[in-house]
């Protein structure tokens, strides 16, 4: 299954995504009488999102052709306030080399980020005033489907609900001064780009064999494949799933292939196989600053 969040009448609304046609939850409830939750975050809650799973499984072409579909979609994010975001650093070592820093071996380099870093598909990422040197970099997300403590390895795959495509900025100027800035440093305003589509696992042939690639301007910069990963997917909701309870809807960004500067009226992009491309344009802040002093 395929789902995302659209603008619909100047709400924002879930959608499933089926053969590129996109049906709204609430069309799909006005179709059929269901009171499916209409907002993505609650969609995807356990119980709830096994049951609307099989019951879409269910239903047949016929039915579905009575349903109001939108013919353009103005995706947004897919939902706006997890609990938790979890970002994972230098999880490539050829992105550890572009920080003149060592890939870490023995557990992950991870940090949190607030949800007000959340913008969609096509917004703009607005390079901040206190940095001089931001990247953009692309990353498969992980997002959490059940309450889970302590998982292993093994189960890992049990407790996730799907995978997307994400941006990820980080002031590397901020960063660099001072390895405690970290945190300041990921958590400007719309630092995290997250969707257009959430793919649930049964979309994806083999995770670890899809190719991350973070492309500016139409080009490729840097891409890699999930399998070369440091911490694969499984193992980092193993692991972070020993430090705190994950919850559904929490999300993992696993790292990035390689992280490309931003300049303003840049266009980066996270192309990952099978997925539809995840595109911001690029602001500059100071820019707008400068245009206002002369």
């Amino acid at each position: 299954m395929r789902l995302a969040t659209i603008e619909y009448g100047g709400v924002e609304k879930a959608v499933v995504v089926e053969e590129d046609i996109v049906y709204p939850l609430n069309a799909i409830n006005d179709t059929t009488g269901q009171q499916w939750p209409e907002d993505l975050y609650e969609l995807i809650q356990p119980p709830t999102f096994s049951s609307f799973r099989k019951w879409w499984q269910e239903q047949t072409i016929e039915l579905k052709s009575k349903m109001n579909v939108v013919e353009t979609p103005s995706y947004r994010p897919l939902y706006r306030h997890p609990r938790k975001i979890w970002g994972i650093g230098l999880n490539y070592t050829d992105h550890a080399s572009d920080l003149d820093e060592k890939a870490p071996g023995t557990e992950p380099a991870s940090f949190m980020k607030p949800d007000t870093t959340i913008i969609g598909a096509g917004d703009s990422i607005l390079l901040p005033l206190l940095s001089d040197r931001t990247t953009g970099e692309a990353e498969l997300g992980v997002i959490i489907g059940e309450t889970c403590k302590d998982v292993t390895r093994e189960d890992a795959a049990k407790v996730i609900a799907g995978y997307t495509t994400i941006i990820d900025m980080t002031a590397e100027d901020i960063l660099k001064r001072n390895p405690r800035f970290l945190t300041r440093s990921k958590s400007f305003d719309t630092f995290f780009s997250f969707g257009p589509q959430l793919f649930t696992p049964d979309e994806i042939d083999h995770v670890l064999n899809l190719n991350v690639t973070t492309k500016i301007n139409g080009r490729v910069h840097r891409s890699n494949k999930v399998d070369n990963m440091t911490f694969d997917p499984y193992e980092l909701v193993a692991f972070h799933s020993q430090v705190m309870t994950l919850l559904p809807g929490d999300i993992i960004s696993t790292g990035t292939p390689g992280a490309v500067v931003l300049r303003d009226g840049d266009v980066v992009e996270c192309e990952i196989d099978g997925f539809p491309n995840l595109i911001n344009p690029v602001e500059d802040l100071k820019a707008d600053r400068e245009d206002e002093v002369e």
